[in-house]
């Protein structure tokens, strides 16, 4: 099939197939890290992986599609040691890829950190992965700034 002959649907998660359930239930454990390897998240589910294979590029979540994929996040962060590298690997444990970073020269011990984050493979809600970084130790603030495409 060709990507201009592909025809989309919404369909209520119930009336799917009980295959396409498992597919995007053991997506969403490889994705989260609660399952380690596709033998792993197909077990726990219950299904063959040949009907994970079959199936696991043509499902996704309704949100998935719907969210934005690249965001700015605008941050002031205490200038010590440490505080961007947890905030780098708090995203990266949230599977956000940061693409552009710019930190301003600390004054007064505040530095302001602006970034690009591409989210398309974050499992959380945006404001969840925002909420997240307001609550770490060295962060004054965070916002988000802009989101695109």
């Amino acid at each position: 099939m060709s990507p201009k002959d592909e025809t989309y649907y919404l369909i209520r998660s119930d009336m799917l197939p009980e295959a396409i359930q498992k597919t995007v239930k053991a997506k969403a454990m490889l994705a989260s890290g609660e399952a380690q390897t596709v033998q792993d998240a197909v077990d726990e589910v219950g299904m063959s992986r040949s009907s994970f294979y079959k199936y696991k590029d043509g499902v996704y979540p309704f949100n998935a599609l719907m969210k934005e994929k690249i965001v700015t996040v605008s941050l002031t962060l205490e200038h010590r040691a440490g505080v961007l590298s947890g905030i780098l690997a708090y995203l990266a444990t949230h599977r956000g890829n940061v693409l552009t970073i710019h930190q301003t020269i600390p004054l007064q011990g505040i530095a302001g950190v602006t970034m690009s984050l591409d989210t398309a493979q974050v499992m959380i809600s945006l404001t969840e992965l925002i909420d997240g970084m307001k609550e770490m130790d060295g962060v004054v603030r965070a916002t988000l700034v802009g989101r695109g495409e």
